[in-house]
């Protein structure tokens, strides 16, 4: 699924118009980038955690050439998928989880 298909959705299922259900979408993601940008963390229950995450500096290795090269430190984002969505995506997973949880 693109970002066009995704906004048809959002359209159709709450009776808006493309224009508005792109402008809501857009909305959406500029403050989830603008939060994690910070530093904070959005939690949408259910749904996973969106989160900037620090990498430390390494050495790693040039695949081409095998010289050693140095990879500087970095935030990077993070998303954690949350329990009902990880339940959605594998229910068998989920179903197991909590059958061992149940012991």
């Amino acid at each position: 699924m693109n970002r066009v298909e995704l906004v048809e959705i959002l359209a159709s299922k709450n009776d808006l118009s493309k224009a508005a259900a792109n402008a809501v979408l857009e909305t959406l993601i500029d403050t989830i980038q603008s939060a994690v940008k910070k530093g904070d963390a959005v939690q949408l229950v259910g749904f996973g955690t969106f989160k900037s995450a620090k990498r430390a500096a390494r050495t790693g290795k040039n695949p081409a050439t095998g010289a050693a090269l140095k990879i500087p430190a970095s935030t990077v984002p993070k998303f954690v998928a949350g329990a009902k969505f990880k339940a959605v995506v594998d229910p068998k997973a989920a179903k197991r989880k909590a059958e061992k949880a149940g012991k």
